[in-house]
């Protein structure tokens, strides 16, 4: 006689991964695009960092307090300083790429328009805010904090230009 069929046991496989795995994997995706440094924007980025370094950092290293005009200078600077790095790194990353939904050209437009418009009269207040007196410290720091403000507001006249020039040919596609 023959034994009826055993009901095989139900199995259920479970896998674990731990978050550094999961991590290390997506992390070794990240692009590095080494040639954006090399185009007319990356290259003016670049120099808005630096430039935009001086302007805050001349201005932090002296009584700036003591001429309230010169927290406006330092809010521009710093604010944009920032938000500029950011954006480089957003860009030689690559990051604009994995988040489509944003739309990086016009936020490129709206960001560099702002910078530019923004550090103009950043530059004017600086400018005329700068006296000589007693201490040639000051002085000496705020006019070069001036000076290299005047030049980071070319800069992102620049890069407006070239945001405009992405933005214009994005929206007529």
């Amino acid at each position: 006689m023959e034994e009826p069929p055993r009901p095989r046991p139900h199995t259920v496989t479970t896998t674990a991964s731990s978050f550094a795995e999961n991590f290390s994997t997506s992390s070794s995706s990240f692009a590095y695009d080494r040639e954006f440094l090399r185009t007319a924007p990356g290259l003016l980025i670049v120099a808005e960092i630096i430039l935009g370094l001086l302007v805050w950092t001349l201005i932090a290293g002296t009584e700036y307090f003591r001429v309230p005009a010169f927290g406006w200078v330092m809010f521009v600077a710093v604010f944009y300083w920032v938000l500029t790095v950011f954006f480089l790194i957003v860009y030689i990353t690559m990051t604009y790429t994995r988040i489509p939904q944003v739309p990086w050209t016009t936020v490129g437009l709206c960001f560099n328009g702002s910078a530019f418009v923004l550090y103009l009269s950043a530059a004017i207040v600086d400018a005329s805010s700068v006296a000589p007196e007693r201490d040639g410290h000051n002085f000496n720091s705020w006019a070069a904090s001036s000076f290299f403000a005047f030049l980071v507001t070319i800069c992102y006249a620049g890069n407006t230009y070239f945001s405009f020039i992405a933005w214009r040919s994005r929206t007529i596609q």
